[in-house]
């Protein structure tokens, strides 16, 4: 089998893209957007027309509103494809408000279930793991609105999710690793920092083992992949959501693939339960300047990208 039929039966396989028509192909149980996958799309042509007849439909809204209906009109078109769960972002400029994330939240899922979508079992709804936005997905959670927690970067986000019983996290891997990289400079060494030694990587394994010595039942899907190395060394994780240009990378290689990760194992293992207060978790994600530095950094970017969506719209 090829490297992508052999991690299957060890980790959900999750498709990393706006670009719908290219799912079929690869086979996802899941599928995840974000703003910047969503503005990338609609500026192909295939896609151009989506955008035309969703503003066209709603004419005089608010332009928050008409980004929202874009959002789900992609996220139908994705669920109509594939068999699992789709994971739509509420805008990252609502990233400290807890308030506005919630009402947000609420308004796209009104939207998947105005179009027939059974929400609960379909739709994830990302959020910045802020503090405001993890405490945003317990109140959602608690209210049956199932929740993925992105831009996790660092060990204490993790914690504090658990904590709020989200239903799933995406500890991101190639922006821990282009981070330590970059901080490295001329120091880094490419060999002694691959695979399992990926700081990505390792960042994502920290977590799924406490998970599941602690019988945290939070999902652990790891993103934002850099290369296939970085994915094998994460077989076994509960989910990973894979770029398309990747996914055609593993569906292409017939290399030998061994599973990385093991939950029965990390159940065997001791490790220290952890929670955090308000303030105890500002301290730890402070005291990590990795995390700080790309929480900060994912939030503008995707800021930024619902801005030149706007503009388009």
């Amino acid at each position: 089998m090829n490297q992508l039929e052999t991690l299957r039966p060890w980790t959900t396989v999750v498709a990393d893209t706006g670009d719908f028509r290219q799912l079929g192909a690869f086979r996802p149980q899941d599928a995840t957007t974000n703003p910047s996958l969503i503005l990338k799309a609609v500026q192909k042509p295939a896609y151009r027309p989506l955008l035309d007849e969703t503003v066209r439909a709603h004419q005089g809204k608010a332009r928050d509103e008409v980004i929202d209906r874009l959002l789900v009109r992609f996220g139908t078109e994705i669920l109509s494809i594939i068999p699992g769960r789709v994971s739509t972002e509420v805008d990252a400029r609502l990233s400290f408000d807890t308030g506005a994330t919630v009402a947000r939240a609420e308004r796209i899922v009104a939207l998947y279930r105005a179009e027939g979508i059974d929400t609960a079992q379909r739709v994830l709804i990302k959020i910045a793991a802020t503090w405001e936005g993890i405490q945003a997905a317990r109140a959602l959670e608690q209210r049956g609105i199932h929740t993925n927690l992105t831009l996790l970067f660092s060990f204490a986000q993790a914690v504090a999710c658990a904590d709020a019983q989200v239903r799933l996290i995406s500890p991101f891997v190639g922006r821990i690793y282009d981070w330590h990289k970059k901080a490295a400079g001329a120091q880094w060494d490419e060999a002694a920092n691959a695979g399992a030694n990926d700081p990505g990587v390792r960042s994502v394994r920290e977590i799924f083992n406490y998970y599941k010595c602690h019988g945290i039942r939070t999902e652990v899907m790891g993103a934002s992949f850099r290369n296939t190395g970085q994915i094998g060394a994460l077989a076994g994780c509960d989910l990973l959501t894979i770029s398309p240009e990747l996914l055609s990378e593993l569906e292409a290689s017939d290399a030998p693939l061994t599973r990385a990760l093991d939950a029965q194992a990390a159940r065997a293992l001791t490790m220290a339960p952890v929670h955090y207060t308000e303030a105890g978790f500002r301290y730890a994600l402070n005291e990590n300047a990795m995390a700080t530095e790309k929480l900060a950094e994912g939030i503008r970017a995707f800021a930024a990208d619902a801005i030149k969506l706007e503009a388009l719209i």
